[in-house]
């Protein structure tokens, strides 16, 4: 597959972890009060959000001209969830570090 047939996927997994994910995840531990979420927590909660999205990853037809697309999108769907849990997304991190620093 093309960089450039891949490129606005490779985007939307930048970003939509923490646009979606993480400020879900912030505006729910604020509304609940929990001042104090582990680190892990917050990570499985903007997991939690982020899995809400996995219909959109499989909104292309699953036939040969998307086959590639759609194997890519699973696989990089997937390894941003890992990424998360493991603490590799630096946007989640700093997510995280804000919601401590201002809760």
């Amino acid at each position: 597959m093309k960089d450039e047939q891949k490129f606005e996927i490779e985007r939307a997994f930048d970003l939509l972890p923490h646009v979606v994910g993480g400020s879900w995840a912030t505006i729910w531990f604020r509304l609940n009060q929990k001042k104090n979420p582990t680190r892990e927590e917050f990570r499985e909660k903007v997991i939690e959000y982020f899995k809400m999205l996995e219909q959109l990853s499989q909104a292309l037809p699953e036939n040969d001209t998307f086959k590639e697309m759609n194997s890519y999108i699973k696989r990089r769907y997937n390894e941003e969830i890992e990424m998360i849990r493991a603490g590799d997304n630096k946007e989640i991190e700093k997510r995280y570090q804000r919601y401590m620093d201002y809760a």
